[in-house]
């Protein structure tokens, strides 16, 4: 059964059309024309759970828990910490990586690209940031807005343009790469406990690739990455010892912390 379609918003323009096509055609649904239709009318009559709509110049993937869409807010208070934040006032993620300009960074869970933009405010137009997901409609919205939103100011929408999108698995997206071909490997996977219950994390737990990270995968990015690979995960969580990680990095009272194997 078809689980998605990619269809316009009810009042829609030939612009719009056209995105909601190439939409379709990326992430591998068919295109619906909405004919005024409901959302809910065109779930029945299409017999899906997703809708992938384009209007106003984006993509929003409607789900049966709410609404997946492409913002930088979750990145713009970590970049203006970066830009203009005090002595002692960074970003954990960026220390954890050890970034600096120029480096390359491949990220194997994109999921709303918050962090893929940090990283790549962190290192800059002479660095890269490539950005893996699993799910093709995650990483058709997403990579779509990386690309074609419109930031508040140049910074963030630099870094944002700054970001590659690869619709892939990242185990076998790994083992198809050179070695010690990037600096730094990241892993930000859906956390096994999660520490509230969101609801702008509802839509993308909804359709989100749930599998956990292997200790296999940890090392074929120990043996991708020429510096670092982190894994980010619930301060408390039993996953970096599972994943041999013993290196922890993070505030004392932080939530959120980073597994850390420094390599060479």
């Amino acid at each position: 059964m078809i689980q998605a379609i990619a269809t316009t918003g009810r009042k829609c323009a030939e612009d719009a059309v056209q995105l909601a096509k190439w939409a379709a055609e990326h992430a591998g649904i068919p295109y619906v024309p909405r004919d005024n239709l409901s959302g809910r009318a065109l779930r029945e009559r299409c017999g899906v759970d997703f809708i992938l709509i384009a209007k106003q110049g984006l993509l929003t993937l409607s789900t049966p828990d709410g609404d997946l869409f492409f913002h930088p807010n979750m990145a713009h208070l970590r970049l203006k910490n970066l830009r203009f934040g005090s002595a002692g006032q960074g970003d954990r993620m960026v220390e954890a990586m050890g970034l600096t300009r120029g480096m390359s960074v491949l990220d194997c869970t994109l999921g709303f690209g918050a962090d893929a933009i940090v990283a790549s405010f962190a290192v800059g137009p002479e660095g890269s940031v490539t950005g893996i997901e699993s799910e093709p409609l995650i990483e058709t919205v997403v990579g779509y807005g990386l690309a074609h939103f419109k930031a508040e100011n140049w910074p963030i929408q630099e870094a944002m343009r700054g970001v590659r999108t690869v619709c892939a698995d990242a185990f076998s997206y790994l083992q198809q790469q050179p070695s010690d071909s990037v600096d730094v490997v990241y892993f930000d996977p859906m956390f096994r406990h999660p520490l509230l219950e969101s609801r702008s994390l509802s839509p993308l737990r909804t359709v989100a690739n749930h599998a956990p990270v292997s200790p296999e995968m940890i090392e074929e990015a120990c043996r991708v990455a020429r510096r670092r690979v982190v894994f980010k995960e619930n301060a408390r969580s039993l996953e970096f010892a599972r994943l041999g990680f013993t290196n922890i990095m993070g505030g004392k009272y932080s939530k959120v912390h980073y597994g850390v194997r420094i390599l060479g």
